[in-house]
């Protein structure tokens, strides 16, 4: 929105004009501009010269003076950038969402345990994979970690008799 209130004021714009401008991250000008200058044909609020899907900083943007719509408000679809991630970003992200998943897991095999006192390994396993699998399926091997996390924590014990039962610890 500030970018188009930037053009009451002038006719057109360079890219760089309208980063100084408005101050917006240089990763979210991009979407924007490209959103207004190169989206659909029906949504072009922008002209941008000259006409390609990438921005340089001496591209220049002017409005639009055949962009019409019947409606009141009208709603732009914002453009995806070709790189909205990178590597480190991705990993990163990976890494965030495999602790909360293992925090799940955990909780999951503690409630399962707090009701049953004893369970055997593979009637667990499969109890936690019904429990998750609305949120997401997790892999029998992330769950033994965590069972033997759980172990070493001393929530869990191995029963003395047979090795594939486990006893919660209150």
């Amino acid at each position: 929105m500030c970018i188009l209130l930037l053009f009451n004021r002038q006719q057109s714009y360079t890219y760089k004009d309208i980063q100084t401008e408005s101050n917006i991250p240089e990763k979210e000008l991009k979407r924007a501009l490209l959103s207004l200058a190169v989206g659909r044909i029906q949504q072009r609020v922008l002209q941008k010269s000259p006409k390609s899907k990438e921005i340089a900083s001496t591209d220049e943007f002017t409005i639009n003076d055949q962009f019409s719509s019947k409606l009141i408000r009208v709603k732009i679809q914002t453009a995806i950038a070709s790189k909205s991630e990178t590597d480190p970003e991705r990993q990163e992200t990976r890494q965030r969402v495999d602790d909360d998943r293992k925090h799940e897991i955990e909780a999951a095999i503690v409630r399962i345990m707090k009701a049953r006192k004893e369970q055997e390994h593979n009637v667990l396993i499969a109890e936690v994979t019904g429990l998750l699998k609305s949120r997401f399926m997790p892999s029998p091997s992330a769950i033994k970690k965590r069972i033997e996390s759980l172990i070493e924590r001393e929530y869990l014990v191995r029963s003395p008799n047979d090795r594939k039962v486990y006893m919660y610890l209150a």
